[in-house]
């Protein structure tokens, strides 16, 4: 099946070495197999022909036979442009070329018919059309009936000619080379439950299409594929753990108990509830937990994270806790030492700022099994830190982790792999999740706590500033503290500075009755500590910032957030920044300041953070206008390697491809019978790759 897939591009007639080094290059394209799945990333349509008489404004790139009427130059130096009036039977029009003049003036003899393709444009009563493509109309052209493929090309490519016209070519000659030999990768089964075509007649509709019906057919198939072996591989990755990674029994609920009844400050709303159910299940079977929990800011998932680790700690096992930042690693310490201690239990802090006097008895107290939970960040993977029994790891926004960091926390208990928690507050869409954390079981803390108003959020213009000014002062008259936040791009840091620094001076002279703190990436950590804690002491009314607040302290008395410039920042960003109040019972309100001319995506996304509260459909159309690999920050494999379906615009389809492999499993684990011979055919030449499973080997 190898064979002709893998044989080197140089070899295909119209190549040659040069071509082939530079498509090498410019497009990872080293292979038959890896041009074949270059796919178009839209299509011409070629099918229609206009009359001159019936041009309009909406349209897009059009084709118009026309015959030369008469071609001049006009104007001089750089300004020179040439001019080929030409005419049809119903009307004139004029085709203008800036570049190439030389060239193309000598392909336009008067009265020779034309096919042009182009964007057609009104001036006055004329219409014209900019650097046309031209062809002399033929027998067979004038007959065509195509949608063009435009494939995704380089500056460098166009310059041998390589453009999407040329890869176009070379997938000429490739296509029928390989087509009796393209295997087929799907059972007849789901060819059948799903209506899908076969795969060669996908590939040769996706590059050569016959009709926009089949053209639907051949991408619906091709992205049905792709999204079925990421599914499959996933589905069989969590079988193959949960068969061979015992998990340590930690079924013992005491601490839990006299927790409930004596300690616990509020009631756990049901969705807390509902989610360490799910947890306790997992830890008292004899498989290791694999679980991401996804909440909202403030719905609650350190407390959950806290009962969990109650559970392991009666059972005999140690707990440990990694975020990200000492910001959040501090903060969760904060916020958990209250209740250990209530416990009895010993609770500690690693950071990389940990002084090495501390370290020493931390390590010691971790060894001997005195140390029950350790908070901490990266410093919690180091080699020297080893535990007696770690049972439980709980990871604080995993997607700021890499593959390898985690590993280092699985191997810290040499008997059986800890139980794993994985918190995010970061509301991840249901496509993305299944697909970035498919091997991983997911619960949903999807309510706040009692008592927690929504936050009103609006937005206003530079020009209501005065407004915004009188209401901040009547919730400052109320007792209340106020965030302004202002953006941090790295480039420039001196100019955000400037504006912070601005800003301050701005409100400082706006409320000069009262006591501002400000925090900002260029001070050092124990400057911003000092701030931070005037802050939440509530010696002073504003917290004037850049976004190092994103993530960070908990004051329940803050109930404004503006944030200025609101239009330069993402749509995660802001929710997460409008998190930062509502923290208390009061009512809270986000106001977000942006001048007047927005784009239009500027204005979508700062629209869904009037309308609505909801992390998940935030987190839906931060998707829509971001796409995946972008949402991530980290480009994670299997994910930006998707050839042609999208997580954005394809979640129907992903959703059908999940249950096909899902079905597929629970009828046929080890794909054994042999209808599914194709598939197994398929997983077993991508093992050898770790990449995205449907691609042609």
């Amino acid at each position: 099946m190898t064979g002709i897939f893998d044989t080197r591009i140089e070899y295909l007639k119209g190549v040659g070495p040069q071509k082939a080094e530079l498509l090498n290059k410019e497009l990872n394209i080293f292979t038959y197999g890896d041009l074949l799945q270059h796919y178009p990333f839209r299509y011409e349509d070629r099918t229609k022909f206009f009359k001159i008489r019936d041009l309009h404004d909406e349209l897009d790139n059009v084709q118009v036979m026309a015959r030369i009427k008469n071609v001049e130059l006009i104007g001089a130096g750089g300004k020179k442009r040439l001019v080929a009036q030409v005419f049809d039977e119903t009307g004139e029009m004029e085709m203008t070329w800036f570049k190439g003049i030389q060239w193309v003036v000598k392909k336009l003899p008067i009265g020779a018919a034309f096919i042009f393709f182009g964007k057609p444009a009104q001036y006055g009563r004329k219409w014209t059309m900019a650097h046309p493509e031209m062809e002399p109309i033929t027998a067979a052209n004038e007959k065509r009936n195509t949608f063009q493929p435009v494939y995704s090309t380089t500056e460098k490519l166009r310059a041998k000619f390589l453009d999407s016209k040329g890869i176009s070519r070379i997938l000429e000659v490739l296509v029928p080379l390989v087509f009796p030999q393209i295997p087929e990768t799907l059972s007849p089964e789901i060819l059948h439950q799903y209506q899908l075509i076969g795969k060669q007649e996908a590939i040769r509709q996706i590059h050569f299409p016959t009709s926009p019906e089949l053209l639907n057919r051949a991408r619906k198939r091709l992205k049905f594929e792709e999204f079925f072996y990421l599914q499959l591989r996933l589905l069989m990755m969590k079988v193959t753990r949960t068969e061979k990674s015992r998990g340590q029994i930690l079924s013992n609920t005491d601490l839990l108990t006299d927790f409930y009844k004596n300690h616990i400050p509020f009631d756990l709303t049901n969705a807390q509830k509902r989610v360490i159910r799910e947890i306790y299940g997992d830890m008292k079977s004899s498989r290791q937990m694999n679980r991401l929990v996804q909440g909202d800011v403030g719905s609650g998932k350190t407390m959950v994270a806290f009962i969990s680790m109650l559970i392991a700690i009666s059972s005999g096992a140690q707990a440990c806790l990694m975020a990200p930042t000492e910001i959040l690693a501090t903060q969760h310490f904060e916020g958990l030492k209250n209740y250990a201690r209530m416990m009895g239990l010993n609770i500690a802090l690693l950071t990389g700022s940990t002084k090495k006097s501390e370290r020493k008895i931390i390590h010691e107290q971790l060894l001997s099994g005195e140390l029950k939970i350790l908070i901490g960040t990266h410093a919690l993977l180091e080699d020297v830190v080893q535990f007696q029994n770690l049972g439980l790891a709980i990871v604080d926004e995993q997607h700021r982790f890499g593959v390898a960091q985690r590993a280092k926390l699985w191997a810290k208990n040499e008997e059986f792999i800890p139980h794993v928690l994985v918190m995010t507050a970061t509301p991840i869409p249901r496509t993305l999740a299944m697909t970035l954390y498919g091997d991983l079981d997911v619960s949903v803390i999807d309510e706040l706590p009692a008592g927690r108003k929504p936050i009103q959020t609006v937005h206003r213009y530079d020009k209501d500033r005065l407004k915004v000014f009188g209401f901040i002062n009547e919730e400052i008259k109320k007792g209340r503290q106020v965030y302004i936040v202002y953006p941090l791009i790295e480039e420039s840091e001196k100019m955000d500075l400037k504006n912070l620094m601005d800003g301050y001076e701005s409100i400082a002279r706006a409320f000069p009755q009262y006591h501002l703190s400000i925090v900002h990436g260029g001070m050092k950590a124990e400057d911003k500590d000092f701030e931070m804690q005037r802050f939440v002491k509530g010696e002073t009314h504003f917290m004037v910032a850049t976004t190092v607040i994103e993530v960070g302290v908990n004051v329940p008395n803050a109930s404004v957030m503006v944030i200025e410039n609101a239009e330069r920042f993402g749509l995660s960003q802001l929710h997460q920044l409008r998190g930062r109040v509502g923290r208390g019972a009061e009512q809270s309100y986000c106001v977000l300041m942006s001048k007047y001319e927005l784009s239009k995506e500027s204005r979508i996304r700062l629209e869904t953070m009037v309308r609505t509260n909801d992390g998940f459909e935030i987190a839906d159309v931060d998707l829509r206008l971001r796409g995946p690999g972008d949402l991530m920050g980290t480009q994670q494999s299997g994910i930006t390697d998707l050839l042609i379906a999208d997580l954005s615009k394809d979640a129907p389809l992903l959703t059908l491809a999940r249950d096909a492999a899902q079905q597929l499993l629970a009828n046929d684990p080890e794909l054994t019978q042999p209808d599914n011979a194709a598939i197994l055919r398929q997983v077993r030449q991508q093992k050898k790759t770790a990449m995205n499973w449907s691609r042609i080997s």
